[in-house]
C-alpha cells in the first residue's frame, strides 16, 4: 500500500498584529489538521484554527540549542507521513531570519510536499507601526536588514559593519537586544556619527508596543532606562527623525489600554476587533454562554401557532438566532411570520432580522424597554397576542408593561444564558493583579455574571474604568456596587467604543 503523504505549508504569521497575516496564510491555517506554531505567534491567530485541529507549541526559547530545531523537523515530517495537512506557523516571514529555509530543505530531502506562504516581516512592520518609514526620498533610498544573532560556529562576524556604517541608508537590526551595545560600538567604529537617529521598537504592531528613540550615542542607555527587552527591532538612520511627524499607532485613542470584554465568546469578536482598531488590547473573559433551552415544548407550541400573534417582539440578536434556528428545525421559515407585525429593540437586532429576510415594522429610536413599550402602545398593541422569545434570565418588566396595556404576552424560553466554565479563574487572575484598565459591559447579564464570578466582590473593579452600553446595563452595574464612568449614548457596540474614545479624549485634555 502506497503511503499518502500530507503537505506542509510554511506560513508567515506576520509580526504580531493578527490582522497582518495574508489571506492565503489565513486560509491555510483554517484548513489545517495540524498547526505547529512559534513562541511569538499571537495567540489570537490560533483561534482561527479548526476546533479539531492539533495545536503543537514548537517555540524555542532564546539560546536554545539546535536540538529544538531538529525536534521541529521531526514533527513536520511525522505529521506529513500521517497524511495530515500541516501548517508551520512562523512569526514574521518564514524566509526572513526564521530558519524557514532550513525547514524547507529538510522537507525537500524527506520527499515531503511543501509550500511557502510569505508573511509580513517585523523588519518592515515594527518600524511602520512606530511611524518610521524605512525609505524616504529626502532621508534614505535604501535599507538593509541584518540579524544580530549569527551562527555560533562562525569564528567572526560575517556582517560588514564598517560598510553598513557608511552606506547612508537605513539599517534594521533584528534580534539585537542582547547585542545592541556591540552593534552600536561597531557602527561608531565604522564611522557612523554618534548623532545618527536611532530607535528600538519592542513588541512591534502589538497594542503593548513600546518605542524608544534617540541617537546612536544614547539609544542603549535610553532603551535600558525604559526597561525594554526582547523581542525588539532596532532602526538606525535619518528616517527615525520622521517619527515625530508621522507617528500614528501609538497615537490611537485607546492605545495601550487593556480592556475587558465580557460578551459571550461568539459575540466578543466584534467588540474586540473594534477596540483593537483603536489601539486597545482586548482581553476576552466571557461571562455569558448561550445554550438551547432544556425544553423546547413552549417555544415549539408558540411557533406552530404564529398565525395567532399580532406582534412578535425580538429583544436581542441571540433571540433572533434562537427563534429562526428552531423555526427551521420545525420545517418552517420566515413566511410563517406573514400575518404578524415585527418589533426589534434596536438596530443590531433589526439587522439580524433583515439578514433573514424580515424587515421590522417598528424599532424604537432609543433602545430601552421604556421606549419599546411606549412605541408598541402607539402602534396599537392593546388586545393583541404578543410573542416575546426570551432568555431564561430576562427581566419581566416589558411583558408586565405590555400586559397593563391590554396585550396578552407569551414568553417562551428560546435560549439560556449561562456562566462559562473557566471564566472565574481568569477574571480573578486579571483583576487581582491589576491587569485591566477598562471593563466593558454590553448587557445586564454580563455585569451580573462577572460579579458572580468574583463571588459577589465588586472591590476588584474599584480602580477599573467601567463602561456600559446603555442605561439599563449601567443601572444594574450601580446596583451591584460599581462606579459607572461611561454610558454610551447609542446603545450599540460601536456606540460603546465611541463613548470610550470621547471619555478618554475629554479626560486627557482636562
Amino acid at each position: 500500500m502506497v503511503e499518502s503523504l500530507g503537505v506542509v505549508s510554511l506560513v508567515g504569521a506576520g509580526p504580531g498584529d493578527p490582522g497582518l497575516i495574508t489571506i492565503k496564510g489565513l486560509q491555510r491555517l483554517r484548513e489545517a489538521d495540524v498547526v505547529a506554531y512559534d513562541r511569538l505567534v499571537d495567540r489570537r491567530l490560533l483561534e482561527e484554527a479548526r476546533k479539531d485541529a492539533e495545536l503543537i507549541d514548537v517555540g524555542k526559547q532564546a539560546g536554545q540549542s539546535g536540538a529544538g530545531q531538529r525536534s521541529i523537523h521531526t514533527v513536520l515530517i511525522d505529521k506529513a507521513h500521517e497524511g495530515k495537512r500541516v501548517v508551520r506557523l512562523k512569526g514574521g516571514d518564514p524566509f526572513v531570519f526564521g530558519r524557514g529555509g532550513e525547514e524547507a530543505q529538510v522537507l525537500a530531502m524527506a520527499g515531503i510536499p511543501f509550500e511557502v506562504v510569505p508573511g509580513v516581516t517585523a523588519a518592515v512592520a515594527a518600524p511602520a507601526y512606530a511611524g518610521i518609514p524605512l525609505t524616504h526620498r529626502e532621508a534614505a533610498s535604501s535599507f538593509t536588514v541584518v540579524s544580530a544573532v549569527e551562527d555560533a560556529a562562525k569564528k567572526e562576524s560575517a556582517i560588514p559593519w564598517g560598510t553598513l556604517a557608511r552606506t547612508g541608508g537605513t539599517l534594521v537590526v533584528m534580534m539585537g537586544w542582547g547585542t545592541l551595545p556591540r552593534v552600536v560600538e561597531r557602527l561608531l567604529g565604522g564611522g557612523m556619527p554618534s548623532s545618527m537617529p536611532a530607535a528600538v521598537v519592542q513588541w512591534g504592531t502589538e497594542p503593548y508596543q513600546k518605542t524608544v528613540a534617540g541617537n546612536l550615542e544614547n539609544i542603549v542607555e535610553r532603551a535600558r532606562a525604559a526597561d525594554l527587552g526582547p523581542p525588539v527591532v532596532a532602526v538606525i538612520g535619518r528616517v527615525v527623525a520622521l517619527r515625530e511627524d508621522i507617528g500614528w499607532y501609538e497615537e490611537k485613542p485607546l492605545f495601550g489600554k487593556r480592556v475587558l470584554v465580557t460578551r459571550s465568546r461568539t459575540q466578543a469578536s466584534v467588540l474586540s476587533r473594534m477596540l483593537a482598531d483603536e489601539g486597545a488590547e482586548a482581553i476576552e473573559v466571557p461571562t455569558i454562554e448561550i445554550a438551547p433551552p432544556e425544553d423546547f415544548s413552549s417555544l415549539d407550541e408558540a411557533l406552530r401557532d404564529l398565525v395567532s400573534f399580532g406582534w412578535v417582539v425580538f429583544t436581542s440578536v441571540n433571540g433572533v438566532a434562537a427563534f429562526f434556528n428552531r423555526l427551521n428545525k420545525l420545517g418552517m421559515d420566515a413566511r410563517a411570520l406573514g400575518s404578524s407585525r415585527i418589533c426589534a429593540i434596536g438596530p443590531i437586532t433589526a439587522s439580524a432580522l433583515e439578514q433573514r429576510g424580515v424587515v421590522p415594522d417598528f424599532t424604537p429610536h432609543r433602545y430601552t424597554t421604556e421606549r419599546l413599550v411606549q412605541g408598541l402602545s402607539e402602534h396599537g398593541v392593546a388586545g393583541a397576542r404578543v410573542l416575546m422569545p426570551r432568555t431564561n434570565i430576562a427581566p419581566e418588566d416589558a411583558a408586565r408593561a405590555l400586559e397593563s396595556l391590554g396585550a396578552q404576552v407569551v414568553q417562551p424560553i428560546a435560549y439560556r444564558t449561562l456562566t462559562p466554565a473557566g471564566s472565574s479563574e481568569k477574571a480573578r487572575e486579571l483583576l487581582g493583579r491589576g491587569k485591566i484598565d477598562i471593563a466593558t459591559f454590553t448587557s445586564s447579564s454580563t455585569v451580573q455574571n462577572l460579579i458572580e464570578l468574583l463571588d459577589g466582590d465588586s472591590s476588584a473593579l474599584k480602580d477599573v474604568l467601567i463602561a456600559c452600553i446603555g442605561p439599563v446595563t449601567a443601572l444594574k452595574a450601580r446596583e451591584l456596587g460599581l462606579k459607572v464612568d461611561v454610558v454610551a449614548r447609542r446603545h450599540t457596540v460601536a456606540g460603546l467604543v465611541n463613548a470610550l474614545k470621547d471619555y478618554l479624549d475629554s479626560n486627557s485634555e482636562a
